[in-house]
């Protein structure tokens, strides 16, 4: 590839020299929106679907404006879960690598070792990436400097919040300067989120990317009915009628993701998980793991839906339905990334009706599917006999309202008025099938 689109926006050589090893020809929609207003110095509240490019959307503009000769830090990028700063650190790297003048960058992140990590910190980074938590830790412990630092990006903010590291946030943006440009990335912008916002940012840019468009284009949504049957056994059949390059099953809590995982490595799958539960070791094991394709099925809650971006997931199967329907759009948008297409197969229950409605009305086109003797089949769309019925009930309004009762009754009236609304049921079928 001799030239990208990303030459338009003036990026230093090494930046476009990155942006072409990596392949990127076109910049996606947040991308072009937000590069200019980043580079301008401007605050911004980026709203994204997942997968639309939005960690280059700040990273490149970023680096850009990196003065390598000074040696402080000049950019804190923070993220809810370690997996997600490793993720953007590695992505730095990638970009840094090209530059001729060394621009440095650390990942801070729980789970490792402090002493080893103040003892590195003598000597400042330009970039900083990493949970709220260590960050904060760090500053307190007066080993990592960011008054001088004049970007502050906050990843996944509403995550944020419900995991309560806004708190930690607050505390870091504290320390910065009064003119701090502000990045704040977030799926939805909760109340609790707003005094945050307010006290840190003054009109800041609004970008939201795709407000109609919940999920990617190229997903197929598939419902398959549960009909009392073993749930686990569902998805098994699932998987080994997908064989997929890599499928992640969500449940909603991290005792039923232990009880799937196991369910399914008592079928001979080989199975990944990743929930709350596990140890920050073991976390990191697994994703290296996954990241080393050892395992092709994975059983996760949806902290991986929203803090972790696991590359390659062909088929999403949502073993229930979140309780929260926006996790709906972040599960299905591990998949069908980076214009692949991908699947998401969910297993309802009658009770689920509601949810499925909702979703119907963001925009979601189900296909019905069921298992018979193992193979995946399309069968009739769980509304079409509702629709049926309900035509069956308006036919029926309308002959009663073209079919009254005589003024003069004579005998046998009923049966003629009977036969003449069913000649008008008939006649109104007819004209239907036309």
């Amino acid at each position: 590839m001799n030239e990208t689109k990303f030459e338009q926006f003036s990026f230093k050589p090494f930046i476009i020299d990155a942006v072409k090893q990596l392949g990127f020809y076109e910049p996606t929609e947040i991308q072009r929106r937000l590069f200019p207003v980043v580079l301008k110095g401007e605050s911004v509240i980026g709203q994204s679907q997942t997968g639309t490019g939005k960690t280059h959307s700040y990273i490149l503009p970023i680096l850009e404006k990196i003065n390598p000769n000074k040696k402080s830090v000049q950019a804190v990028i923070t993220a809810p879960t370690r997996e997600l700063a490793n993720q953007i650190y590695q992505e730095i790297l990638k970009i840094t690598k090209h530059s001729t003048e060394e621009i440095s960058a650390r990942v801070l992140i729980g789970g490792t070792d402090k002493q080893r990590t103040i003892e590195k910190l003598k000597t400042q980074p330009h970039v900083v990436v990493g949970t709220p938590g260590r960050i904060n830790d760090l500053v307190k412990d007066q080993a990592l400097f960011i008054h001088t630092a004049e970007m502050l990006v906050v990843d996944e903010a509403d995550l944020m919040l419900d995991m309560g590291f806004i708190e930690d946030v607050d505390q870091i943006a504290a320390r910065m300067p009064q003119n701090l440009q502000m990045l704040v990335f977030s799926a939805t912008i909760p109340e609790k989120l707003k005094p945050f916002l307010k006290k840190y940012m003054e009109n800041p840019t609004y970008i939201q990317v795709d407000p109609n468009q919940k999920t990617a284009v190229n997903i197929a949504h598939y419902l398959l009915p549960s009909r009392h049957r073993e749930k686990t056994q569902l998805v098994y059949d699932a998987l080994v009628q997908y064989n997929p390059y890599l499928a992640i099953v969500f449940t909603n809590t991290k005792k039923m993701a232990d009880e799937v995982a196991d369910g399914l490595m008592n079928k001979g799958l080989k199975v990944g998980r990743i929930h709350g539960d596990l140890s920050p070791r073991e976390r990191k094991k697994m994703m290296k793991q996954i990241q080393d394709l050892e395992f092709r099925y994975i059983v996760a809650t949806d902290l991986a839906a929203r803090g972790i971006d696991i590359q390659g997931i062909s088929h999403v199967i949502n073993y229930e339905l979140p309780s929260d329907l926006d996790f709906y759009v972040h599960r299905v948008g591990r998949t069908a990334r980076a214009g692949y297409d991908g699947v998401a197969l969910t297993i309802y229950d009658p009770s689920d009706e509601d949810a499925l409605v909702q979703l119907e009305k963001m925009g979601i086109i189900f296909k019905h599917v069921d298992l018979s003797k193992g193979d995946l089949v399309e069968i009739e769309d769980r509304n079409k006999r509702k629709n049926r019925q309900r035509q069956m009930d308006e036919v029926d309004v309308q002959a009663k309202n073209v079919v009254r009762k005589p003024k003069k009754v004579k005998p046998g009236y009923k049966k003629k008025m009977q036969r003449e609304v069913e000649s008008f049921k008939k006649r109104q079928r007819r004209i239907k099938k036309k």
